[in-house]
């Protein structure tokens, strides 16, 4: 079989999951293009055309708690972080989650982060928003007493002693197996947030994470930001079409004077599509519509 109509199924087969920018890059080496001829940062990265096309506020899914579960890097997640193939921790955490949706007074979402063992991040440990707690080294025998006793009942979870966590979290999507835009902008973004901490001293209070599929590919470099507001409310800010330069933007004046980038922001966890819509609009309102 030629390698032209290898690809040829591979973009138009019904039962293989392939994301919107794979297919492009596809179509592109069907055309007679080479892998290394094609500009990544042009078809994946912050200069492809998508960038800053499409209306950000409004586009997060309603939701109340978000988990992170640390799990390995980025470069050995499968594009279905809870495929039973790989590590069954995700996969068994998705499931309980799903079976107890109709007990759970909070909508709860979970994405994959980065985790190393023998580290501050060690693989297992759940962090959970905006409760701003972590349970460290979660194993496949105690996910269901873990949702029961955590998510479901609100109380300590015995096997492991819970942690408050202090400062901000920055999580960005670098989940190049689902999608190369995320592939090819979350790396960057992080490399970028942490010399931009490390300029401004801010270790040990400000941590960024590369984390899984969060949803809107295209809205690549996307970023979620759990910081205390004035009020020492924590809430989940998401951005989207983040680039390098953003970043310096975000850490000043997200995070250090709790100031929203409204041209950047999705939406907010806690708030429904059309109540981020309204809180965009009365923001702007506020700001004489910049």
């Amino acid at each position: 079989m030629s390698c032209s109509l290898l690809l040829h199924r591979q973009i138009t087969g019904s039962n293989l999951f392939i994301p919107k920018s794979q297919k492009l890059f596809l179509r592109l080496l069907q055309r007679g293009y080479s892998s290394t001829s094609i500009d990544a940062s042009a078809v994946f990265g912050f200069g492809r055309a998508e960038v800053g096309r499409s209306p950000l506020a409004g586009t997060v899914a309603g939701y109340d708690r978000h988990l992170f579960l640390r799990c390995s890097s980025p470069g050995v997640w499968p594009s279905r972080v809870d495929s039973a193939e790989w590590d069954p921790l995700p996969g068994l955490l998705s499931a309980a989650l799903k079976s107890r949706t109709e007990h759970l007074t909070k909508r709860t979402r979970l994405t994959i982060c980065e985790g190393e063992d023998g580290t501050e991040s060690s693989n297992g440990d759940v962090l959970i928003f905006p409760e701003m707690t972590r349970y460290r080294h979660l194993t496949h025998f105690d996910v269901d007493d873990f949702v029961e006793e955590v998510l479901v009942k609100e109380t300590e979870w015995l096997p492991g002693a819970v942690e408050t966590l202090t400062g901000s979290y920055v999580f960005v999507c670098a989940h190049g197996s689902r999608d190369r835009r995320c592939g090819v902008c979350g790396p960057v973004l992080v490399k970028k947030f942490k010399e931009e901490i490390n300029l401004r001293g801010l270790q040990g209070q400000v941590s960024v994470s590369p984390c899984s599929h969060i949803g809107g590919h295209k809205y690549a470099g996307n970023v979620i930001v759990f910081s205390p507001n004035a009020n020492g409310e924590v809430t989940g800010h998401w951005y989207g079409y983040v680039t390098p330069e953003d970043v310096p933007t975000l850490l000043d004046q997200h995070i250090g004077k709790g100031e929203i980038i409204s041209h950047l922001w999705r939406g907010q966890m806690g708030l429904s599509e059309e109540e981020q819509k309204k809180a965009q609009e009365h923001r702007l309102q506020m700001n004489g519509g910049t």
